[in-house]
């Protein structure tokens, strides 16, 4: 039998009313990561934080959510928080009826997850961040982190305006400043188990390019492609432990004179023999993701299409015989820069970006991009999804690798040509 906050008010003394749950084993899931590196995860977490001069932190990134907490769920859409101290319990702050989800999918124990009242989702006079400022005051976690500043996540998707100025109103003792993605660095350099579902992951993007290629055929829309790749998404290899989580980002695939533009999803668009199709996935597996990009033709390519193919491939190449620990990411891009103006070609967007655990709606870590002015250094784990993708002027050539540095240099998750796809 457990137990979770769930008060309805703000009752001024006493306990909070709680609710009882029983636990089936079955329904409960066992923790994806050890406590001992849950642990580690929080002590990196608040080590950055004093060196940051940050007394309390607060998460609201779902991503960053699991990666602390294993907490997995889609409730995302309503305000939800992680209150991070400098010492203590860490406690986590989400919809009532959410809280049972925390309960079945993090490590934390009942006492740590906090339910606000369902009076408050979707109001226009109230926000949830007006109790749960409240419930912290009651918990005595304010007076403490108003000695130094609290950190907050300001380029979250999911932190608004309106919950940024429900806790400065109702908190107006603390110093909100910008903890510049604070957690997602520490995700960018992952452990060993992160790296084995990342595996795991990659095998259903396996799975999900080829029924992508599988179903790209003259006369067929777009929207059946689409529906093998998600149903190859979700199936993974169709049996044991690589099965597929839902993606970050859906699948995209610009068409025709439209692939000399990126993001573009599906449509009730016919196939037609002559066209390129850029496929763009990922599979995905307890949240962690392997991007890969790929180029289907239905008809012979063209001499643009030839060109940038071996362009590409020569690029990418540099990239990664130049990966390995204590390099700088602007050598990776210079490598692919000088490799391109070899053909009088160039590439104006950023090569690629840290890649690990996602929700929607993007697989990227928002911290590390593979550019010129990047200063970071690789560390042996590292993972980035390399995108060489080339958009023209009516037509678009891409192709991407999601990479690990390791020990002595690179490994690539998937092992599809880096060429194009001739159906």
């Amino acid at each position: 039998m457990s137990t979770w906050d769930v008060s309805e008010g703000f009752p001024s003394t006493g306990p909070a009313p709680t609710v009882e749950v029983v636990a089936d084993p079955a329904d409960v899931r066992s923790p994806l990561f050890t406590a001992h590196e849950y642990e580690q995860r929080l002590q990196c977490v608040r080590e950055k934080m004093a060196l940051q001069g940050l007394s309390a932190l607060i998460v609201t990134d779902p991503a960053n959510l699991f990666y602390l907490t294993g907490y997995d769920a889609w409730s995302f859409y309503v305000p939800q928080m992680l209150f991070v101290p400098a010492e203590g319990d860490i406690l986590l702050f989400l919809r009532e009826m959410d809280a049972q989800g925390a309960f079945r999918t993090s490590w934390l124990p009942p006492h740590q997850i906090i339910g606000y009242p369902e009076r408050y989702v979707q109001r226009p006079h109230l926000h949830p961040f007006d109790w749960v400022a409240f419930a912290l005051r009651r918990r005595g976690q304010v007076a403490p982190a108003a000695h130094g500043c609290v950190g907050l996540e300001m380029d979250a998707h999911f932190f608004s305006p309106k919950g940024y100025r429900s806790l400065g109103n109702a908190i107006p003792e603390w110093l909100l400043v910008d903890c510049f993605e604070l957690v997602n660095w520490v995700r960018s350099v992952k452990s060993e188990a992160e790296i084995y579902y990342m595996r795991l992951a990659s095998r259903v993007t396996t799975a999900s390019m080829q029924a992508a290629i599988d179903a790209i055929e003259p006369g067929e829309p777009q929207y059946r492609v689409a529906a093998r790749i998600a149903a190859a998404q979700a199936e993974g290899e169709g049996e044991g432990e690589a099965w597929g989580d839902f993606p970050a980002i859906v699948p995209m695939m610009p068409t025709g004179a439209s692939a000399d533009t990126p993001h573009l999803t599906w449509s009730d668009r016919i196939l037609k023999p002559s066209d390129a199709v850029v496929i763009e996935l990922s599979g995905v597996h307890r949240r962690y993701h392997v991007p890969l990009a790929r180029t289907v033709t239905m008809g012979p390519p063209s001499d643009h299409m030839l060109r940038l193919e071996e362009a590409v491939a020569d690029g990418l190449q540099a990239i990664l015989d130049t990966t390995a620990p204590d390099v700088p990411i602007r050598e990776l891009a210079s490598a692919w820069n000088w490799k391109l103006a070899a053909y009088g070609l160039e590439k104006p967007s950023r090569l690629g970006y840290s890649v690990g655990i996602g929700y929607p709606p993007d697989w990227g870590e928002r911290t590390i991009s593979i550019r010129s002015e990047d200063e970071t250094v690789l560390a042996e784990n590292m993972t980035f999804h390399l995108i060489c993708g080339m958009w023209m002027t009516g037509y678009g050539y891409e192709v991407s690798e999601t990479i690990r540095v390791t020990s002595t240099g690179v490994e690539t998750f998937t092992s599809f040509p880096r060429q194009i796809i001739r159906k």
